[in-house]
């Protein structure tokens, strides 16, 4: 893996530049990596704007920015999913953004179809399974609900944004009827009630719990890239399946950001914006933590690209699953999907 002063230094400042604004800029994030220092420190070297980075949960900084009101001091609110940054846009916390850069740079169905917010870099949420104990995984979302796999899934609760954005996706291309029935499906086919992350449905796989998991992919190439513990030690024996390859493709969701609607400093946030989407920083997202860029001619790392080539699903809007956010998480509750 590529070091990250050897990615962020004088290639961002050749690579962005920015006028002169005021000297700081007022970052909400539910991103808790510790490679983004060294992404927030280049902005600053390149621009001479300070970050200043608030850290929680995503529902606790939306709640923070509504207390806050036109007082708010939040310039650029960043979460981890769609669905975590629709419930700002509900709330009225975003206004529109206006850049030539982040037009040019992130495909329009990676952003707001009214530029409330853009995609900062893309995780796939695909299946894994164990080669030696299932002979025909299932290639589609549709799949895991086949009786056939009984008692073999290892998947998240439904209070994890990651599945109520999968579901909401399940509602905008197959109805809720369809998508109802697929999460009953699903839960018939447990190997245990939901519990931790990705990585312990991963783990799940190599102790043995259970044959097939539902992960976001970077969780695998961590795994790849390091020793992950009770995972990287067997993880040759997991083979994965980029779904629906045949139909619509393999559910992406984004890290997101936008421009809060009571930013102080809207210039320095729409600055900080465009170095996000810049081809240094877009190298950061891709090889510091394993995703996928959305700005093209960026490669992947190594070990996310060792997972092989994939259809995206660009046919379900992304901003869908804030749509359906609130039925998918009624859908849940309906099917005892804890």
């Amino acid at each position: 893996m590529t070091p990250i002063k050897t990615l962020l230094g004088a290639t961002a400042l050749l690579a962005f530049a920015a006028p002169a604004l005021a000297q700081e800029v007022n970052l909400y994030s539910s991103r808790h990596y510790d490679s983004d220092d060294a992404l927030y420190a280049a902005f600053t070297e390149a621009t001479g704007i300070g970050v200043n980075r608030i850290e929680a949960d995503a529902n606790e900084l939306v709640q923070r920015m509504k207390a806050e009101g036109a007082n708010s001091p939040a310039d650029v609110f960043m979460t981890v999913d769609v669905g975590n940054i629709g419930r700002a846009e509900a709330e009225g916390l975003l206004q529109p953004f206006t850049s030539e850069v982040i037009v040019a740079n992130v495909p329009a169905h990676l952003r707001h179809p009214d530029n409330l917010w853009t995609g900062l870099s893309q995780r796939a949420r695909i299946i894994f399974y164990v080669r030696d104990r299932v002979e025909n995984p299932p290639q589609t979302y549709e799949a895991l609900a086949d009786p056939a796999y009984k008692g073999q899934i290892c998947i998240r609760s439904s209070s994890n944004v990651y599945n109520q954005s999968l579901m909401a996706a399940m509602i905008e291309s197959n109805g809720a009827k369809a998508a109802r029935d697929w999460a009953r499906g699903v839960v018939a086919n447990m190997a245990r009630p939901p519990q931790g992350g990705d990585t312990d449905q991963l783990r799940g796989l190599v102790s043995g719990e259970c044959d097939i998991a539902v992960a976001n992919t970077y969780y695998f190439a961590r795994a790849l890239a390091g020793d992950v513990s009770g995972l990287t030690s067997g993880i040759d024996g997991i083979g994965w399946v980029w779904p629906n390859q045949d139909g619509r493709g393999a559910h992406v969701n984004l890290v997101a950001a936008g421009i809060v609607a009571n930013a102080p400093h809207r210039e320095e946030a729409t600055a900080l914006l465009e170095f996000l989407v810049s081809e240094a920083a877009q190298k950061q997202f891709a090889e510091a933590n394993n995703e996928y860029p959305v700005l093209a001619g960026v490669a992947p790392d190594a070990h996310v690209s060792a997972m092989g080539d994939f259809k995206p699903d660009t046919e379900t809007p992304i901003a869908s699953f804030k749509t359906h956010a609130v039925e998918a998480q009624v859908i849940f509750n309906e099917v005892g999907w804890n």
